[in-house]
């Protein structure tokens, strides 16, 4: 073959690997950015340079021949290497861009996640973040996630783990409802309220309660009128004077510094309730983007005052 026939290659063999991905001449095109006519010539040339049928072309759909499909499934691999080679050497240099794609749970996402990312993006403007809130743990490999914030009692050991802050589960109600219900004064007392609590199946919940001066500790079957698996839900039925609700600190922090919420049995812990960490989560891999790692550095730094000293 002649050089400038391998030359052109490249070109070609890129084009066809798009065509496979689209099913249509059109939507290659517009991601090529080209016109139509100019894919198929292109097309048409490789299938003359290779002598075989690469595309079977209706006038509905475009498939590719056994032939095509076999080239396109040697050459993906090797594109994917160069486009991620090519991305890296970008990546070192200039101003931080890139897509960021990241998964986070409703409440946390929602009340204390939105201001750290404003701040991001208006230090670094090239960088677009996508976040999908969301309770359930949504797979980042399947998914295409580059970051997940999880708010849970095990994290993957597969995956990057880094924490994020620490978190604890509280006891609230509304002042209106204390005063009618009066407060309780120890968890046994917690049977004769409502209380609003997180459905698991028809059984009615156990709140466990450990006091960390005595070391006693009470598990408590607890019953109510409303329940739901959103802890923003949860909040604002407490907050309406419905009982006593069990939440992520995170969730009432606002309520109990304005008021509208007031610690229940403050001197006791809920043991069993809400994970006690939130972690930051990234698949593994070799090159991370550093928009990536400069988000997840930026996040920790954040809630750095949230995070309890080790040791």
């Amino acid at each position: 073959m002649k050089k400038s026939h391998a030359d052109a290659l490249w070109v070609h063999l890129h084009w066809l690997i798009v065509l496979a991905e689209q099913e249509s001449f059109t939507r290659a095109a517009e991601q090529l950015e080209v016109s139509k006519a100019a894919v198929s010539q292109k097309i048409k040339q490789l299938e003359t340079l290779a002598g075989v049928a690469l595309v079977q072309r209706t006038t509905r759909s475009v498939r590719l021949t056994e032939a095509g499909k076999k080239l396109v499934e040697d050459l993906r691999q090797p594109f994917e290497q160069i486009e991620q080679h090519f991305n890296a050497l970008r990546d070192t240099s200039g101003p931080l861009r890139g897509v960021i794609r990241v998964t986070a749970p409703v409440a946390f996402a929602r009340q204390q996640l939105l201001e750290p990312v404003r701040q991001f993006l208006r230090q670094y403007p090239e960088v677009r973040i996508q976040l999908e809130v969301s309770d359930q743990l949504l797979s980042l490999a399947s998914e295409g996630y580059d970051l997940a914030i999880r708010h849970s009692h095990r994290v993957p050991d597969t995956h990057v783990v880094l924490p994020l802050c620490d978190t604890k589960t509280v006891l609230v109600a509304a002042p209106e409802y204390l005063m009618q219900a009066g407060s309780p004064q120890h968890p046994q007392d917690l049977a004769r309220h409502d209380c609003l609590y997180y459905p698991r199946g028809n059984e009615l919940p156990h709140w466990k309660l450990s006091h960390p001066q005595t070391a006693e500790s009470f598990s408590v079957a607890v019953k109510g009128g409303f329940a739901t698996n959103n802890s923003e839900s949860i909040r604002d039925a407490a907050i309406s004077g419905l009982g006593i609700a069990m939440l992520p600190d995170f969730s009432a922090r606002a309520a109990l510094a304005c008021g509208q919420l007031l610690p229940v049995l403050e001197d006791w812990q809920v043991a069993g309730g809400f994970a006690d960490k939130i972690w930051l989560v990234r698949p593994y891999s070799a090159r991370v983007p550093r928009a990536v790692t400069v988000f997840s550095h930026w996040l920790q730094e954040c809630f750095r005052a949230q995070r309890r000293p080790a040791g």
